[in-house]
């Protein structure tokens, strides 16, 4: 067991702004919402093993486009609320909620389940969805997209005020068909919004989940914090003696094109590094890199550009050309996985939204990256 204070709220931060993957959410935002979660109580971070085994544990998660540019607004209690929509809905059935858990790590994403584990004094999972930022609830949906129509509850919570567009919703029914329902959502409410989902038992979470993830961000997020003293280049030793990384790349990002559609941001970067062009593809997160044609990192590897002026990662939403940076590749199998991100149902429609392969790499074990550049 682990208190979350603040020195955790921030190392969480940090380090999520890693496996964000150039999504996961805000800095600020999260270190707003894990200040005020540790200010509302003491949440406590437990494995698997220390939770009560009898009961269910809900998944708290954001929703919509990162790059969103209109108007979202998303207050800390929306978490709160969100997750008591769904709780009400798990005790009418009979059953207790035991733990939350967070979908991914992010900037802000690591800390979403603080609040509410603070407010209703229930502990804080290290565990999630998946270590790495994924785009779509299938990818976090920790393998049930290829299980058939799953029941389930979910609810959104949150929207611009000023506009009108606040708003609460509770859906129950099938996994995805209520998670459009939700994505539809987050996209009236103004691009981004708080949700609670996916109750499952204990033993079904211990089976599918990415354990250890919480811990492994805030891990990462300490040796940041520290090597900051030092300069960007300490941070960026920092993060691959953590997570035993390499970087694929240090050069200019030469052209970059950025839209959001559907409640996603698409984007493609290219960084020049010398003679050998590095094309990122996007879609909220870093979802793949070739390298002058060819696939040398794929989801769910972690993907993350740097700035190395400051070295710390980049949002996507932030990522603009001319700008100096580092490429990290994380192999996979270096990190927790999910059952999530080795369900084949999970591809074909991400394959379909980006236009590139991803599947054959995710489930055969993608290409090795066997050199890379060490920092500088």
């Amino acid at each position: 067991m682990r208190t979350l204070g603040k020195a955790e709220v921030e190392a969480a931060c940090m380090g999520g702004g890693v496996f964000a993957c150039g999504g996961g959410g805000w800095l600020s935002h999260g270190l707003e919402n894990g200040h005020m979660a540790v200010t509302l109580g003491r949440p406590r971070l437990l494995s698997i093993d220390e939770i009560p085994q009898a009961g269910m544990i809900i998944t708290l998660s954001a929703i919509g486009a990162p790059a969103a540019t209109s108007g979202w607004e998303m207050w800390p209690r929306d978490y709160i609320r969100a997750f008591e929509l769904v709780k009400n809905a798990v005790e009418q059935d009979g059953q207790k909620v035991v733990a939350v858990m967070n979908a991914q790590n992010g900037y802000s994403s690591s800390v979403n389940c603080w609040m509410p584990a603070a407010y209703f004094d229930l502990p804080v999972l290290d565990a999630a969805g998946d270590i790495r930022a994924h785009p779509t609830i299938k990818l976090g949906a920790m393998g049930y997209a290829g299980e058939g129509d799953v029941e389930t509850i979910q609810a959104v919570v949150g929207g611009n005020r000023s506009q009108g567009a606040y708003l609460e919703v509770l859906a129950r029914g099938s996994l995805f068909k209520t998670a459009n329902i939700l994505r539809v959502a987050s996209v009236q409410s103004g691009g981004f919004i708080a949700s609670a989902r996916l109750p499952l038992p204990v033993a079904e979470v211990r089976a599918r989940a990415a354990l250890g993830s919480v811990s492994k961000a805030i891990e990462l997020g300490e040796a940041m914090l520290e090597g900051q003293v030092s300069g960007p280049e300490a941070v960026l030793e920092a993060v691959v003696k953590v997570t035993g990384g390499v970087w694929l790349a240090r050069g200019t990002i030469s052209s970059a094109t950025l839209r959001t559609e559907g409640g996603f941001d698409f984007a493609q970067y290219t960084v020049l590094d010398g003679k050998d062009e590095f094309k990122i593809f996007t879609m909220n997160e870093h979802m793949a890199v070739d390298k002058n044609g060819t696939r040398v990192s794929s989801f769910p590897d972690t993907i993350c550009l740097f700035d190395v002026n400051t070295g710390l990662p980049l949002k996507t939403g932030d990522t603009q050309g001319g700008m100096s940076v580092a490429l990290l590749h994380v192999d996979r199998f270096k990190l927790p996985l999910s059952s999530g991100v080795k369900d084949a149902a999970a591809y074909p429609e991400l394959e379909a939204m980006m236009g590139i392969e991803l599947g054959k790499y995710a489930l055969e074990g993608g290409k090795k990256t066997k050199k890379a550049k060490k920092g500088k």
